[in-house]
């Protein structure tokens, strides 16, 4: 199980990552996201929540594989990459929604179409690249 290194872990509290998803096409599709540092599952270290409606739920649904990039903003030679698969769980009662957006200062729920829902993704980390190109 690879795990994020301590050099990198503050970067799991970062505004914002990409994530990389599979379009039907076989052409990655990339989307700045929120998410929340999962630190009750070290092999599990990142959650995002996604309305169903959007076409990167979609992707998730139809090949989990993913890569979640994350950026040190501040010295942009720092980075973390989270490569693995997507295990997303229903999240009808938006219960993980609301901890997203209270990080975010946000409603959830005024982003998502009539009739549509959200779902927690967890990124099971397969590979992780903690990079610093000053080293």
């Amino acid at each position: 199980m690879p795990l994020i290194p301590e050099s990198h872990r503050d970067l799991l509290d970062a505004d914002v990552a990409t994530l990389a998803t599979i379009g039907s096409d076989g052409r990655p599709q990339l989307t700045e996201v929120w998410f929340l540092r999962n630190d009750e599952d070290p092999e599990r270290p990142v959650a995002i929540s996604l309305s169903t409606a959007r076409q990167k739920t979609k992707n998730l649904r139809n090949d989990p594989k993913c890569t979640l990039f994350v950026l040190d903003l501040a010295v942009p030679q720092r980075y973390l990459e989270i490569r693995g698969d997507a295990e997303i769980e229903p999240d009808d009662e938006y219960d993980f929604a609301d901890r997203v957006g209270h990080k975010y200062g946000a409603d959830l729920r005024s982003f998502d179409p009539e009739g549509e829902s959200r779902v927690v993704v967890k990124l099971r980390a397969e590979r992780i690249n903690a990079v610093d190109m000053r080293r």
